[in-house]
């Protein structure tokens, strides 16, 4: 009955450290804290299974308890001390990361690696050594994010005109956050157009989604308003290959 006791327990602790966890989540903003916390109580629940499943199995509950209480304040100070110290992985399940070269969500955490889903469907199950020792970007973790709306007119081009067209489009997106208000710059006038750069903000979730379809709103708005796109082209030149040119060409390259 004893070891009835101490699987049934251990089940149960493990099963309501699950629910610990979401709901420390949800109602503690700082992950740092919220994993002392978790930490803490995972630590209680298996001590109590512990006295019980010695109790049951006639040995001495007070001394048992002052050895798991003795244990639990140890485990309990370091925790505490060496948790700043400890290395931790610097993002949660659910998020979009750039790591170890993969792009995708984090589907799961273990002790020895991390499993990625990328967006085209596949699973990559990185040692967590390679991702700490790695430059990670993880696009979740402030709430927003700016966008860039790049787009080549050609130079003949109403300039003003299709900078107030880019702004009207990223203001009238409801998505587009209102502060920093979005903005247009010349970025350049050296590559054979004139580069726009529309710069907004969005919410982390929706930024991909408000990035596309600000392109392609643009897009149809400078149609419609008659602003020409620019595209990469270059200059031919054709010379009149007959003999008397070429003989003159000769004699001139042949002077210099």
């Amino acid at each position: 009955m004893s070891l009835v006791f101490l699987i049934a327990g251990l089940l149960i602790v493990r099963w309501a450290m699950k629910l610990v966890r979401l709901g420390l989540g949800k109602l503690v903003k700082n992950s740092a804290i919220a994993g002392t916390i978790a930490n803490v109580v995972h630590v209680l629940l298996l001590s109590f299974v512990l006295i019980i499943a010695a109790a049951e199995a006639g040995i001495e509950i007070l001394p048992v308890f002052r050895l798991v209480m003795a244990v639990l304040l140890v485990v309990v100070g370091l925790l505490i001390l060496f948790r700043p110290y400890i290395p931790t992985l610097p993002f949660k399940v659910g998020q979009t990361i750039k790591a170890a070269g993969l792009l995708g969500k984090v589907e799961g955490t273990t002790f020895l690696n991390t499993r990625i889903r990328t967006f085209d469907g596949k699973v990559f199950f990185v040692p967590n050594t390679n991702i700490l020792n790695d430059t990670v970007i993880n696009y979740h973790y402030t709430p927003t994010r700016r966008m860039k709306i790049d787009i080549p007119i050609r130079y003949d081009q109403d300039l003003m005109k299709a900078k107030q067209l880019l702004e009207t489009v990223m203001i009238e997106d409801p998505r587009v956050k209102k502060t920093p208000r979005p903005a247009v710059w010349v970025l350049d006038v050296t590559k054979g157009c004139i580069l726009l750069g529309g710069r907004c903000w969005a919410d982390n979730l929706k930024c991909w989604a408000t990035r596309v379809d600000l392109i392609e709103k643009a897009k149809l708005k400078f149609d419609s308003e008659g602003i020409e796109i620019s595209y990469p082209h270059f200059g031919v030149h054709h010379f009149d290959e007959t003999p008397e040119n070429l003989h003159g060409e000769k004699s001139a390259f042949a002077g210099a």
